[in-house]
């Protein structure tokens, strides 16, 4: 993240937030895009470049030096898109099977509990949780709060302002391989960069390609990509459930690899132009030529069979994402937003069709373009980008966050003009000397107070006491 304000010729201020970079470690790609917010709030993309990924495999890093390597290239490259770009900073998204996820219950008792609860205790409840117990070798990635309880009071989207003795909450408790995690900074920080945070790739491609109705409506985001399938589950505004199923578009590669006898190259090009995800939509005479291999004879691959082999790993996939439905009782119970597929095999033909038949869901191709502004190129709206899109949009929530707490712990009171005309002896004198019970205690503001009540109450306050010392002076 860096601070940037761009002046226009004249002199003008255009934008003074922050750009944020997004790194996506992939499979089969790595990408960098740095953004903006506008004054719409909306993204602008600012740079951008991508680099072929050989040093990961099912979303771990493997090989750091290869790692390395292609995050360079993809740097590189983004300053090649932009030369005036400063990347220092960077948001990374992290997958892999060793990631797990577990829910628990965290609650906290007050010590003032005629006061309204306030941002540092939710703070403390959340904190508190990063002491849970998980196994040896792992490591807790992320903390998210779920409904919250206020004594009695059930299911609170955010408690900030209740009053009450306790306040709970559940907890979507996300951990991984210490070793994995290692390998990501690592490879970062050789790479020149610094990680500013680790975020789940299926929560960064959720906050791209989702909007407010769909959070309200719940949905499955299933985020297909090389190495590995994604999914989070969404109902009533919460996070459900995360998880990470270790196939992807790479396993479908291999198969057809292996299972139609060509080059791995011929595989993917054949899955990305002729792949279906359905053999009853492939026509039955259709056939591929390939050419042979060092002066053999070309060979015809059928259409049909094809498809078969792409429809059985895709229908594997889409079988784990119902038993992880299951887990989590949503299954039966519609999910009126359906599922959401994203990433860079959510584009196989026919594949919302299966994922319809399999699941017995609405679905959807979900493209990150929901919050990017106009004229970014189109490359960037594909499913593939989701992701990294998704991580500008993580640094730009803890951004807005911070700068809301400071906001609310910081309060300019402004100095009443009955104040400024006395010389600032005189004001300490006469607020040494006036009584004990007229002394004006300033408080933090509340929440739910309004500012303009306790500017008011303030200036009402100070202009009373100089004039009772006025009085006892007359």
């Amino acid at each position: 993240m860096s601070n940037e304000q761009i002046t226009t010729n004249d002199g003008g201020l255009v934008n003074t937030n922050p750009v944020i970079v997004g790194l996506d470690i992939g499979t089969t790609k790595i990408a960098a895009i740095a953004g903006r917010k506008n004054e719409y709030g909306k993204l602008e993309i600012l740079g951008f470049g991508r680099a072929n990924s050989n040093g990961v495999q099912h979303g771990m890093v493997l090989n750091i030096d290869q790692t390395i390597k292609a995050i360079q290239t993809a740097l590189e490259n983004c300053y090649a898109s932009n030369p005036n770009l400063v990347l220092s900073e960077v948001y990374v998204g992290i997958a892999g099977h060793h990631i797990k996820s577990l829910q628990t219950r965290g609650d906290i008792v007050r010590q003032a509990t005629e006061e309204e609860i306030r941002q540092e205790e939710i703070d403390r409840l959340i904190a508190d949780q990063y002491r849970t117990y998980i196994p040896a070798g792992d490591q807790i990635i992320d903390v998210i709060p779920q409904e919250f309880t206020v004594d009695n009071f059930q299911n609170i989207p955010n408690p900030i302002g209740y009053s009450g003795v306790k306040v709970g909450a559940n907890f979507h408790i996300i951990t991984g391989d210490k070793n994995a995690i290692r390998n990501i900074n690592r490879s970062v920080e050789k790479a020149g960069l610094k990680t500013q945070d680790l975020v789940l790739q299926p929560l960064a491609s959720a906050a791209a390609v989702m909007c407010d109705q769909d959070l309200e409506a719940g949905v499955a985001i299933v985020d297909i990509g090389g190495g590995t399938t994604d999914l989070a589950v969404f109902y009533e505004g919460i996070l459900k459930h995360t998880a990470v199923i270790p196939f992807g578009g790479e396993n479908i590669t291999n198969d057809i690899k292996n299972g139609l006898g060509v080059l791995k190259t011929q595989a993917e090009q054949m899955k990305v132009q002729f792949g279906s995800a359905l053999a009853d939509e492939a026509k039955a005479n259709a056939f591929i030529t390939i050419p042979g291999l060092r002066g053999m004879q070309p060979k015809e691959i059928s259409v049909k069979n094809l498809a078969g082999i792409i429809q059985a790993r895709m229908s594997e996939i889409m079988d784990f994402v119902t038993y992880h439905l299951k887990q989590v009782g949503l299954d039966t119970r519609l999910l009126n937003g359906g599922v959401i597929l994203t990433g860079g095999g959510s584009q196989l033909k026919h594949l919302i069709q299966l994922t319809e038949y399999v699941t017995g869901l609405n679905a959807r191709i979900g493209y990150p373009n929901e919050h990017l502004a106009g004229g970014h190129i189109d490359e960037l709206a594909k499913p593939m980008y989701s992701t990294c899109i998704g991580l500008i949009l993580k640094g730009y929530n803890d951004y807005e966050n911070k700068n809301k707490q400071l906001e609310d712990n910081f309060r300019r009171v402004e100095v009443p003009r009955a104040l400024q005309q006395l010389p600032v002896d005189e004001v300490l004198d006469t607020v040494k000397e006036a009584p004990e019970e007229e002394m004006i205690k300033v408080s933090k503001v509340k929440e739910r107070k309004s500012l303009k009540g306790f500017m008011d109450s303030f200036k009402i306050g100070l202009i009373d006491l100089f004039k009772e010392e006025e009085d006892s002076k007359l």
